[in-house]
This record gives C-alpha cells, sequence and structure tokens, in this order.
C-alpha cells in the first residue's frame, strides 16, 4: 500500500490548518483594534476633560476681569439649582469664547 495521503484528506488538513491560523491572525488583529480603540477613548476624553479645564479657566478669568464675576446664592436649595444653572452659563459662555478665538484664528490664517 503507499504511504502517501489521500489528497481530499490532504486538502482537508490543509484547509483546517488555513482556518485555524487565519482565525488567530484575526483574533489577534480584532484584539489589538479594541485595545487602540480603547486607548483612543480614554486619551480623547483626557483631551476633552483638559479643554474644559482650560476653557472654564479662561472664562472665570475673563470673567474677573471684565468685573462680571458672579457669587454664589447659598439659601438653601435653591442656591443648589442657581449654581448648577450658573455652571451652565459659564461652561456656555466658556465655549463661546473659545469659538470665538478658533474662528479668529482660522480668518488670520486664511488670509
Amino acid at each position: 500500500m503507499n504511504n502517501s495521503p489521500n489528497p481530499l484528506v490532504q486538502a482537508f488538513f490543509v484547509g483546517r490548518a488555513v482556518a485555524e491560523v487565519i482565525n488567530a491572525r484575526v483574533e489577534v488583529a480584532l484584539t489589538d483594534a479594541l485595545s487602540e480603540l480603547g486607548k483612543f477613548d480614554a486619551e480623547a476624553r483626557e483631551h476633552l476633560r483638559q479643554f474644559t479645564d482650560e476653557v472654564m479657566e479662561r472664562a472665570n478669568r475673563a470673567a474677573a476681569n471684565s468685573g462680571t464675576a458672579t457669587t454664589s446664592n447659598s439659601s438653601g436649595g435653591e442656591a443648589q439649582g442657581s449654581i448648577d444653572l450658573q455652571t451652565e452659563i459659564d461652561e456656555l459662555r466658556a465655549e463661546i469664547a473659545l469659538l470665538r478665538t478658533e474662528l479668529q484664528n482660522y480668518r488670520s490664517t486664511s488670509k
């Protein structure tokens, strides 16, 4: 009897080996991609936090320089709502100031 394997059996084992290798590589690639995505998400959140902190710092500095610094009311439950509303307003003002600055920078570089 001939010791060479049957070509169909050989093709089956080759196909199975190819599938295993592809599966392993896809798993590694997917794991790496998810890791990078997680890292990107964490970095984006950190950049957003830093951006927000910088915007708020600039807005507070600008408000203090213009003499329109806000004072908080400390009269119980209503004060908490006022503080939250004031925080929202301050954040919106900071975003507007940043957008104005970015728009000015864009206009000055596009001339």
